[in-house]
């Protein structure tokens, strides 16, 4: 029947249904980290008139998919920030393997195919590495400690802060300014202190930061989704 597998965008994106047991209405959303088109239903709700009531909805989802960031990919030439830098990819076939950065220019060689997996091994383990040190100083402030630092690439969170001490990052801060890194951190760390979104926590997360993180935040929401496009 028309509209059952609806899809949309210049690249025919597919609708993503998902049911739940709590949902109480359906709700119609675009995903900007990722571009997936998402239905959420209630449990028992009936899929055909979701699916026109989808239909009903085109031009809205039409106009969230054009403002998607959009691809960004790895190669010869492209520039992008680490940190408060600008970095740009040299590649040459016949250069070493091993990524290297000289100042601005972050050199890579071996096959074309390559450089992109090489750029964001060598961008994980630099984001690893930083924020590792950045964690632990910022513990040390707070007078708390941490048993681990690590750094994956989820979609929700930016950073979170176990019970056992474990901290882990999204690897993509290294990409954002230093003040937003340095704000993350101290959220994180001040969660060693207090395991909650209350005053106390958010007055240590000022005074580990020495700074308003109402900023980091903001440009977190704005172009925090921009670096979920980042190597793709």
């Amino acid at each position: 029947m028309p509209g059952a597998d609806p899809r949309f965008g210049p690249d025919r994106r597919p609708l993503a249904v998902v049911r739940s047991r709590r949902a109480r209405r359906m709700r119609l959303a675009v995903d900007p980290r990722t571009g997936t088109i998402r239905l959420s239903l209630p449990w028992r709700a009936r899929l055909a008139p979701a699916l026109a009531w989808v239909e009903d909805h085109r031009a809205w989802i039409e106009q969230q998919i054009a403002r998607l960031p959009g691809p960004q990919p790895l190669g010869d030439g492209t520039s992008f920030t680490l940190g408060d830098d600008r970095l740009t990819v040299v590649w040459r076939a016949d250069g070493g393997r091993a990524v290297r950065r000289d100042g601005a220019l972050l050199h890579v060689g071996g096959p074309a195919e390559m450089v992109a997996p090489r750029i964001l091994r060598w961008l994980k383990k630099e984001a690893l590495a930083v924020l590792t040190a950045e964690t632990l100083a910022c513990a040390a402030r707070a007078g708390v400690s941490v048993s681990r630092v690590s750094v994956a690439d989820p979609r929700s969170r930016w950073g979170s802060c176990a019970v056992d001490g474990t901290i882990r990052y999204s690897w993509r801060l290294i990409l954002a300014p230093a003040f937003v890194r340095h704000a993350t951190v101290a959220h994180e760390v001040a969660h060693r202190v207090h395991m909650h979104h209350g005053p106390a926590f958010h007055a240590l997360v000022a005074e580990l930061l020495a700074a308003n993180p109402a900023p980091a935040r903001a440009w977190l929401r704005t172009n925090g989704a921009a670096l979920h496009w980042f190597g793709r």
